[in-house]
């Protein structure tokens, strides 16, 4: 019997000892953000949002190139000759055989309709584009948050995971000690020794979620490696008064309502300019030229100044099918922001309607825990005692973790959906 008692006092420490060892594999986080730091250099740095400002810059090379269609443009040509033989009458050069010709185009728009309605189309696609670089930041962020409370329920996780094991432990302790005294039984230190062992691999498992979940804030802030929080975030959800889901007020304040509302905007201009590309297109042009030898019968330098009109006539319907693929993306745009404010609107009820759940959750989970943990304290006073069994005190040991277990998902719950209704008002980030 003192044989197998060593055996299992062997088996039990190594169990432990890997678990120890296992939790010290485990890389720490290279450093810790407050809430507010994490958003701002996830924000900064996330290369999804210099992509988005990319996008930006692009649309201004964009406009750039559109509006220069509009100003005054000037291009140099010349021109070298060499014929076979020069032409003479009368000892006089009537065409030289080498010759030099320069020439300067410079031409400017006086009616070009359709070169202005495209400048006005570039500028409102650019402000799509900073509403678009917007909706990455808050993207970004809203990717950041969750990746930040994800970090403290888990840690939640682990502890109330620790807590158990710990109490696991106490309890196979105990069980072995009754057994070498002679007043325990070897099932009672399988069982013991099963929890503890139960307990070990949900340790090793939450921890390893943890680690997960600051890798994740890490590549979202950018940072070489794990990045842990430092503190749980308040966050200050309006009074009742101030949770207005009008249409409007909504339009005013999210950023990806925003971005929806440019992009309808910008489809009605490409709609309504389509007018405008069957008008004709009128350019001012003047041309000096110098020729040397000028031949005979012309002078060394010479300009002209002309009015070149352009004129649609008939184009097989190409114009019309452009108008109408141009109302179809403005039907399509119309439908993403009907959509858009609709479930917009929906997600603010919602999180109204979960966070008062949420609250009655963790006043009950919270309960709960505490009770369990009550249960736990009587029943292994009563095991030590006699009064109660090894099974009991393991069934307490269960409850009283998955309770607190419960209350790290009640909280986590609590605190995305006060954050889920500051995001449905535009009111985070």
């Amino acid at each position: 019997m003192n044989k197998v008692l060593k055996v299992l006092r062997v088996l039990g420490v190594l169990t432990f000892a890997f678990a120890v060892t296992a939790d010290a594999q485990i890389p720490q986080p290279s450093e810790r953000l407050t809430f507010t730091q994490a958003i701002d250099r996830a924000v900064t740095r996330n290369p999804n949002v210099q992509i988005a400002a990319a996008a930006v810059l692009r649309a201004d090379a964009l406009l750039a190139q559109v509006r220069s269609t509009t100003l005054p443009q000037v291009n140099g040509n010349v021109t070298t000759t060499t014929l076979n033989t020069g032409v003479q009458f009368d000892d006089i050069t009537v065409t030289p055989r080498n010759s030099v010709s320069a020439a300067i185009d410079a031409r400017v728009g006086v009616y070009t309709p359709a070169r202005w309605a495209a400048r006005a189309q570039a500028l409102d696609a650019r402000g799509v584009a900073e509403l678009g670089a917007d909706e990455a930041r808050r993207q970004t962020a809203l990717a950041t948050a969750d990746a930040f409370l994800a970090i403290i329920a888990r840690r939640q996780v682990v502890e109330a995971n620790r807590r158990a094991r710990d109490t696991a432990q106490a309890h196979f302790d105990l069980a072995s000690q009754q057994l070498q005294q002679g007043i325990g039984s070897r099932v009672n230190q399988l069982r013991a020794q099963q929890e503890l062992s139960t307990d070990l691999g949900l340790v090793e498992a939450s921890e390893l979620a943890l680690y997960r979940a600051q890798e994740a804030l890490g590549v979202l802030v950018v940072a070489d490696g794990p990045v842990d929080t430092s503190e749980e975030p308040a966050f200050d959800v309006p009074s009742e008064s101030e949770q207005i889901d009008d249409p409007q007020a909504l339009l005013l304040a999210r950023r990806d309502l925003k971005l929806f509302t440019g992009d309808v905007k910008l489809a009605e201009r490409v709609l309504k300019d389509s007018s405008k590309d069957r008008l004709p297109v009128v350019d001012a042009i003047f041309q000096p030229q110098v020729t040397y030898p000028s031949p005979f019968f012309t002078t060394t330098t010479s300009w002209r100044f002309l009015f070149q009109a352009a004129i649609p006539i008939y184009d097989s319907g190409f114009r019309s099918g452009l108008k109408l693929e141009r109302q179809a993306a403005l039907d399509a745009t119309q439908s993403t922001l009907t959509g858009a404010v609709t479930s917009a609107r929906s997600e603010v009820r919602a999180a109204r309607q979960g966070i008062a759940s949420a609250l009655r959750a963790v006043e009950s989970a919270r309960a709960g825990a505490s009770q369990a943990q009550q249960v736990v304290e009587i029943v292994t006073f009563s095991f030590r005692a006699g009064a109660a069994t090894n099974i009991e005190v393991i069934d307490a040991e269960r409850r009283a973790r998955d309770a607190d277990n419960a209350v790290a998902v009640a909280e986590h719950i609590l605190r995305t959906a006060r954050l889920d209704l500051l995001i449905a008002l535009g009111r985070f980030p």
